[in-house]
């Protein structure tokens, strides 16, 4: 698609998109697909498997073949050591459930925790795409706000990245519990499941560990620095997005700041122990920060696994 056409139809209807957002959608796309060339070629393929082994041909044994592989059968028909040999059936379905919550619309660094997902959601959509797997898209807030099924090609990964920057939510809060149990009743099949949000929610322990147990879930935890640290610079109002809760707090007390950073070291340290409870390797991603350098640990960590 051209990125100066001010408008789209297809999966969009004929809703006019604003020429601002499709050339968002282009630099993301550009930038994003240079990333997935340069520097994640073949690390997603290898961080994950595909769902099984099939027989693929019967071929003369070479050195080095496991002898386990030989078939007896063939081998004894014909006088000479044949094996068989067999390739991963590869196709995998990516699902990113993506939080687009009001509490996202909040970043220092200049940049947003949405803008730094919607980088984040377009990479791992190129890389399911390039490795020919299917990717769709849950966006969630209090609510479901839009699923985009599972399919393949590069027209289908285009709209997802438009959705994660066009999509105007109907909602402000974080309901991750619902999202859940969405994602359990949508996906008959085992799936790779990115859960992408700052988790600023109440419980989801059920969900998560019911869905874990179907999918392989990967939660994926957003930040801002100025959600553990703040600046002691006097009076500051803080304004909550979600709820519209406001409180002015003097930030220059040294007491108030040092407890809202052990809340917040608290918060964090309990949702990443009930992620590794349920077994789940996660990614925590923050705003100014590059996210490459998370997801290639996270990649290396899972193909060093397999």
């Amino acid at each position: 698609m051209d990125a100066d056409r001010p408008a789209a139809e297809g999966e969009f209807g004929r809703q006019m998109i604003p020429t601002e957002i499709l050339k968002k959608v282009r630099r993301i796309q550009i930038l994003t697909t240079a990333i997935v060339n340069d520097v994640f070629a073949g690390q997603y393929h290898s961080a994950f498997k595909g769902r099984g082994m099939e027989f693929e041909e019967v071929r003369e044994y070479q050195p080095g073949d496991d002898v386990r592989t030989i078939d007896w059968n063939v081998t004894a028909r014909s006088g000479r050591p044949f094996v068989k040999s067999f390739r991963e059936e590869r196709e995998l379905t990516v699902m990113l459930v993506v939080d687009v919550s009001a509490s996202h619309e909040f970043g220092t660094h200049q940049q947003l925790k949405s803008e730094l997902v919607a980088e984040l959601g377009a990479t791992l959509a190129l890389s399911a795409i390039q490795n020919n797997d299917k990717v769709g898209m849950i966006l969630f807030t209090d609510r479901i706000e839009r699923f985009v099924p599972a399919r393949k090609g590069k027209r289908h990964v285009l709209r997802v990245i438009r959705e994660l920057l066009y999509h105007q939510p109907a909602g402000r809060g974080t309901d991750v519990a619902s999202s859940l149990e969405y994602v359990d009743r949508v996906l008959n099949r085992r799936s790779v499941v990115f859960l992408i949000s700052d988790f600023q929610t109440a419980a989801f322990e059920r969900p998560l560990r019911i869905v874990s147990r179907r999918h392989d879930l990967i939660p994926v935890a957003v930040a801002d620095e100025r959600e553990a640290l703040l600046p002691p610079v006097r009076y500051v109002e803080l304004f909550d997005p979600e709820t519209g809760e406001q409180l002015i707090v003097n930030t220059h007390s040294r007491a108030l700041r040092a407890r809202f950073t052990r809340l917040a070291a608290e918060r964090r340290g309990n949702l990443l122990g009930e992620f590794r409870r349920s077994g789940m390797d996660t990614i925590e991603i923050a705003t100014g920060e590059s996210f490459v350098e998370p997801l290639t640990r996270f990649f290396r960590k899972r193909g060093a696994r397999r």
